[in-house]
């Protein structure tokens, strides 16, 4: 096997299209793989087995390595056996039972509402450009739109009579959010004052320009939000999606259902949603304490005896 890795390199590139980078990092992933087969007595790619997959799998747990990590290992391992297969190196491929490990899905980082407050008030908005960035900050908040949705947002698509947004999201599914009266506001001055200045005359479709009259960029939208964090102040790190995920997490901090944000941010299923439900321990330990007929603590944080160990 160890014979069959730079054409293995060269299939990723050729046959997959595989980056350079990507190229590398398998090649590297893969000669770690065969190299724990071989001491394992596996030289032969016809001779591996799930349970020689898993056991490297193991191994590299034992090394500490993070669920994330290993499952992009078995992304390289499951392309190798592949490709062992389509050059007829062996008959079976050992992967096919492997179940990837899961996952914690991290609560994603968001802004408090006085964080968010402070933000938006630091363009000037007697500035052509930082009225745009005050309509595009306060755009994107009031609706929950993805970076790429605002970058591509256009004119045509915002209805200010009835207050709402129609965005095209992931996979070409069209969604309508409404859009508060403070974002509609600032959008409809920075159209009416900034927006034709920055045109230029030209008929751009999209609704935020840059200085050139052309569509703000996902880098330019970075700049300019990073800009104003640092205006306010905001010691964390504030990227364009951040200020989604404080949409979302402010929503239902406030008493929104799941089901309500989940149609406004566009998720497809619900359990992407659910990455933004926070437990207060502290709540929790109170509605114990009140309702549970054994849940009253006593100084100090022990219960209350009760007879019995």
């Amino acid at each position: 096997m160890v014979e069959l890795l730079k054409e293995f390199a060269d299939w990723l590139a050729m046959e997959r299209g595989a980056s350079p980078n990507t190229v590398a990092s398998y090649a590297g992933d893969i000669a770690k793989y065969v190299e724990f087969l071989a001491s394992a007595g596996k030289r032969e790619a016809a001779a591996v087995e799930s349970k020689d997959v898993y056991g490297y799998l193991s191994f590299l747990s034992e090394c500490g390595m993070s669920p994330a990590s290993i499952r992009r290992e078995i992304s390289a391992i499951r392309a190798f056996h592949r490709f062992m297969i389509g050059e007829g190196h062996a008959a079976k491929d050992p992967t096919t039972r492997v179940v990837l490990p899961k996952i914690w899905r991290r609560v994603p980082k968001a802004l408090s509402v006085p964080q968010v407050e402070r933000l938006l008030a630091e363009p000037d908005t007697s500035d052509p450009l930082e009225l745009r960035d005050k309509a595009i900050l306060e755009f994107t908040y009031a609706t929950g739109m993805r970076v790429s949705e605002v970058i591509g947002f256009r004119t045509r698509d915002l209805d200010f009579d009835v207050a709402t947004a129609r965005c095209m999201g992931k996979g070409s599914r069209e969604r309508v959010v409404p859009v508060g009266s403070v974002a509609l506001r600032w959008t409809e001055a920075y159209m009416r004052e900034a927006r034709p200045r920055l045109a230029k005359g030209g008929g751009a479709e999209t609704l935020f320009l840059n200085w050139r009259g052309k569509r703000l960029t996902r880098m330019g939208y970075w700049k300019i939000l990073a800009k104003y964090a640092r205006r306010a102040g905001i010691k964390a790190k504030v990227t364009p999606h951040v200020l989604r995920h404080s949409f979302a997490t402010h929503l239902l901090e406030g008493g929104a259902s799941l089901r309500d944000v989940q149609q406004m941010l566009g998720h497809k299923s619900i359990a992407t949603t659910q990455i933004y439900t926070k437990v207060d321990m502290e709540y929790l330990r109170e509605v114990i304490v009140e309702f549970h007929p054994r849940g009253r603590l006593v100084e100090g944080g022990s219960r209350k005896a009760g007879g019995g160990a």
